[in-house]
C-alpha cells in the first residue's frame, strides 16, 4: 500500500491507497519553468517597453490623474519580491518622472465581490515602503462595488452584458492593471481583462458571467481559455478600454507554482494576454496522464484560498471540489469519483462570509431541487439583502452574491462526478446537504465506490492541491500538448 498524507483541517489525515495510485504535486511531479532569481529588471524592461501602445512617459504628464489598480489577498504572493511589490514602484517612479504629483496617484486593490483587505493585508501586499507613502492620505483603498457615488455604469457591451465600473478608474488620465497570469478555473487564467471585469466592477456585472448559463457550457469544462466565460471577461474590458477613451497599462506576470515571476508582459491587454498565456501555458496545461482515472483523491484545509472556512463551509467546500472537476475534467473517465478529506464541521466563518448560512438553508428547502433553482429564486433578493450589503461594505465580509457565483460552480462537480464523497466530517449533514456522501475513512469511500469504478479503479491523488497554484492536467497525448 501507499501512504500519502493529506490536507485536513488545521492538520493532515493519513490515506493509505493502492500501489498503483499515481501523485501529483503542482511544481513537484513535473518541475516548473525557471523563475527569475530577481524579476526587477525584466519587470523595468517590459513597463519601459511596453507592448501596442507608448510608454507611460507619453501617456501622462503634469496634472494627469493615476489609478494603479492591484489584485488583493486571494493570489500573487506576499514575498518582497512578489509582483505587486516590484510592479508598483517602478509604475509610480515613471509617472513621477512624467511630472505626475504624488497625490494625484490612487492605488486601488481590486477586491470585487471579495471581502476587502485590512491595513495590515495591504501592507502585507504592497510592501512597509508604498504602504508608508500612500495609506495614510488615504490614497490606497479597496474597491467597493456597492459604493454608487464612486461607480459608473457604462451600459451594456457588444455580447449585451451590463458594465458598471469604478469611477475613479474610470475618470483617471492613466489606469494600471496589475496582474497575475495564473492558472485559473474561470477562464484559463487570471490576469488580463479578467482581472478590471471582475476586480472593479459589480455584482450585476459579475452575474453576466459568474452564472450557470455561462459556467455549465460544454466550452468551460474542462478549463480553457476561448469559453464564453473568457468572451465576457475580454468584452467587459474593452467596453471600459472604449468608453474611458484610453486602454489600460497591463503589467501581467506569468508566476510559477510558488508565485515566482517567469516572465512579465507588460502594454495593451489584447495583445499581451496571448502572450502571456503562451508562456504561461508551459507551465500550466501540463500533458501527463497515460490513462484516464477512475478516482480522483485529495484532502482539503479549513483555511485556504478565499479564506478562513473555504474548507468547512459546504457550499464552499463544493466549489473547490467543482474547481479541480474543471481543471483536471480531461483525465477523468466519464464515471469517476471524487473523494476528499475535510472535517466539515457546520464552520461558515458567518463573519467573512455573511449571506452563505442563510443560502445554504434556502437549498434545504421550500421546492430547491438543484443549485440552480437556489440562484433563479433567491440570488437578487439575498444579493440586495442591506444586512450584508453593510458586512461587505463596512465589516469585511464577502459580497452576498459571492454564494451565488460559488454556487455556479459547484454544482459543475454534483452534475460531473457520479459520486462525491466526503472523508471525516464532524458533522456529516452539512456535507450531504450539499449532494455529497459521507464516510468515515478513505477506505471506506473507496469500498462503497466500488459500485461505480469497480474494485480495482486508477486512482489520481492530489496532495497539496489547494496549498498551491493549480495547474489542469492533460492526457499525453492530447492535442493541447
Amino acid at each position: 500500500m501507499k501512504k500519502i498524507m493529506l490536507e485536513y483541517g488545521q492538520g493532515l489525515m493519513e490515506a493509505n491507497l493502492p500501489d498503483s495510485t499515481e501523485v501529483f504535486i503542482p511544481g513537484e511531479t513535473v518541475p516548473d519553468p525557471d523563475y527569475l532569481t530577481d524579476p526587477r529588471p525584466a519587470t523595468r524592461e517590459s513597463i519601459l517597453n511596453p507592448i501596442g501602445m507608448p510608454p507611460i512617459a507619453e501617456l501622462v504628464g503634469k496634472g494627469s490623474k493615476v489609478t494603479i489598480i492591484f489584485p488583493d489577498r486571494v493570489k500573487g504572493g506576499f514575498q518582497d519580491n512578489s509582483h505587486r511589490r516590484v510592479a508598483i514602484p517602478i509604475i509610480i517612479e515613471e509617472c513621477r518622472k512624467a511630472g505626475v504629483k504624488k497625490q494625484d496617484i490612487k492605488l486601488i486593490c481590486s477586491n470585487g465581490l471579495h471581502r476587502k483587505n485590512t491595513p495590515e493585508e495591504i501592507k502585507s501586499l504592497l510592501g512597509e515602503e508604498v504602504f508608508n507613502q500612500f495609506y495614510p492620505t488615504h490614497q490606497i483603498v479597496n474597491h467597493d462595488s456597492e459604493e454608487w457615488d464612486n461607480l459608473v455604469d457604462l451600459g451594456y457591451d457588444q455580447l449585451g452584458d451590463r458594465v458598471i465600473m469604478n469611477k475613479e478608474v474610470y475618470q483617471s488620465d492613466l489606469a494600471v492593471l496589475i496582474g497575475h497570469t495564473l492558472g485559473n478555473p474561470y477562464g484559463g487564467y487570471s490576469g488580463g481583462y479578467k482581472h478590471c471585469a471582475t476586480g472593479i466592477t459589480t455584482w450585476e456585472s459579475i452575474a453576466s458571467h459568474h452564472v450557470p448559463t455561462v459556467m455549465h457550457r460544454h466550452d468551460f469544462t474542462p478549463v480553457s481559455s476561448d469559453s464564453l466565460m473568457r468572451q465576457k471577461f475580454d468584452a467587459i474590458g474593452q467596453h471600459m478600454e472604449e468608453r474611458m477613451g484610453h486602454k489600460f497599462f497591463v503589467c501581467d506576470a506569468v508566476l510559477d507554482t510558488y508565485q515566482r515571476q517567469i516572465a512579465i508582459f507588460s502594454g495593451y491587454g489584447k495583445e499581451i494576454q496571448p502572450l502571456s498565456w503562451a508562456v504561461a501555458d508551459q507551465r500550466t496545461y501540463i500533458p501527463w496522464a497515460r490513462e484516464k482515472f477512475d478516482v480522483m483523491l485529495f484532502g482539503m484545509p479549513q483555511y485556504f484560498h478565499y479564506g478562513n472556512g473555504h474548507g468547512t463551509n459546504p457550499i464552499l467546500m463544493l466549489q473547490a471540489i467543482a474547481a479541480n472537476v474543471i481543471r483536471h475534467k480531461r483525465v477523468l473517465k466519464d464515471n469517476f469519483v471524487i473523494i476528499c478529506s475535510s472535517i466539515c464541521n457546520g464552520y461558515f466563518h458567518d463573519e467573512e462570509f455573511p449571506s452563505y448560512r442563510e443560502v445554504y438553508e434556502t437549498y434545504q428547502k421550500d421546492y430547491k431541487n438543484s443549485l440552480e433553482d437556489v440562484i433563479i429564486y433567491g440570488g437578487e433578493y439575498i444579493a440586495r439583502k442591506q444586512e450584508y450589503i453593510d458586512q461587505y461594505r463596512y465589516n469585511y465580509g464577502y459580497h452576498p452574491f459571492h454564494a451565488f457565483s460559488m454556487i455556479s460552480c459547484g454544482q459543475i462537480a454534483q452534475d460531473q462526478a457520479a459520486a462525491i464523497y466526503i472523508v471525516g466530517a464532524y458533522q456529516p449533514g452539512y456535507a450531504r446537504g450539499m449532494g455529497m456522501k459521507t464516510k468515515g475513512s478513505f477506505a471506506a469511500a473507496l469500498q462503497d465506490a466500488e459500485k461505480y469504478v469497480g474494485k480495482e479503479p486508477r486512482i489520481l491523488a492530489l496532495p497539496k492541491t489547494f496549498r498551491t497554484a493549480g495547474v489542469h492536467l492533460m492526457m499525453q497525448d492530447d492535442e493541447r500538448a
